[in-house]
């Protein structure tokens, strides 16, 4: 177990400790009143200060906290898990819309995550963007908790990332230089050569889709398979003000709750259950290379 990073944010975010293979920093987007959050920074000070008694949690601390305008049943808990491990992550090709399937690291990381889902409170509903990579995961889990029928939803695909798609990213820049420069601008605005999306579509169509699960499902518990790039802008709606949620690993655990518009962030980037199969380190997909 690695040594435990600590970073505080702005008031909007509260960043807490969290304990991970790869030492990740994790940003946890919370609203208290100004007493709960001095005494929220007390008790992780605290836990900072004896975190070597604490070299054998599992892999990220469980963040029982929600907004405090929320009471229960009046928030939807929405499990948004990244899809498995494809051949195309493993090799650092750029997919997008492209419809790669799960390799065989993958269906291991679907069939244990859906292990451990089933293992925790009931599962209302589980949502997938309807490429297969995220769907084929989004049934394993569905079959091991209960059987249930996935509901899939294009507006959860990956971004679209145009001429990029089917490249390799370290010969993008080579083979469709204008693509890769609109990639990699900083313009939220800007699409990418050959009918990709911009950031901004991506987060519209995405953050819109989520709200509308967490609007039908208030009171319950679902699940959402989708994509790195997806999982990303999630967390920039409910983290607006907050540092880079880092890599969205194959099959992490990431929490939220939604409660009307207000969106806070249970937990963020847990791979726990993946000890027995191992994960990308690379990340690729899951992180600013996502698709």
């Amino acid at each position: 177990m690695s040594a435990v990073r600590t970073q505080w944010a702005s008031p909007v975010c509260l960043h807490f400790p969290r304990f991970s293979t790869r030492s990740v920093k994790t940003a946890v987007c919370l609203k208290f009143p100004a007493t709960v959050k001095t005494l929220l920074l007390k008790q992780s000070f605290a836990l900072t200060r004896h975190s070597t008694r604490l070299l054998n949690p599992p892999h990220s601390l469980s963040m029982s906290f929600s907004s405090s305008r929320c009471m229960d049943g009046s928030y939807a808990e929405i499990v948004v898990v990244r899809h498995g491990e494809t051949e195309w992550n493993a090799d650092g090709r750029i997919q997008g819309h492209l419809d790669v399937e799960l390799n065989e690291a993958g269906k291991q990381q679907a069939a244990l995550v859906a292990d451990r889902l089933s293992k925790e409170p009931k599962i209302s509903a589980v949502y997938s963007s309807d490429l297969k990579r995220a769907l084929v995961t989004a049934e394993t889990i569905a079959a091991k908790c209960g059987g249930l029928e996935v509901i899939t939803d294009p507006d959860l695909r990956e971004r679209n990332l145009g001429e990029l798609q089917g490249l390799a990213f370290r010969e993008a820049a080579k083979l469709s230089p204008k693509a890769h420069k609109a990639f990699l601008s900083h313009r939220t605005d800007q699409d990418i050569p050959g009918g990709g999306e911009s950031l901004d579509h991506l987060f519209q169509r995405c953050t819109s889709s989520l709200q509308r699960i967490g609007n039908k499902h208030k009171g319950e518990r679902v699940v959402v398979v989708s994509h790195g790039g997806v999982i990303r802008s999630l967390y920039k709606r409910a983290c607006p003000n907050g540092k880079s949620g880092g890599k969205v690993l194959n099959t992490s655990v990431n929490i939220f709750h939604l409660c009307d518009k207000e969106w806070t962030i249970k937990s963020w980037g847990d791979v726990s259950h993946l000890q027995q199969t191992g994960y990308l380190e690379s990340g690729f997909g899951g992180d600013k290379t996502s698709g």
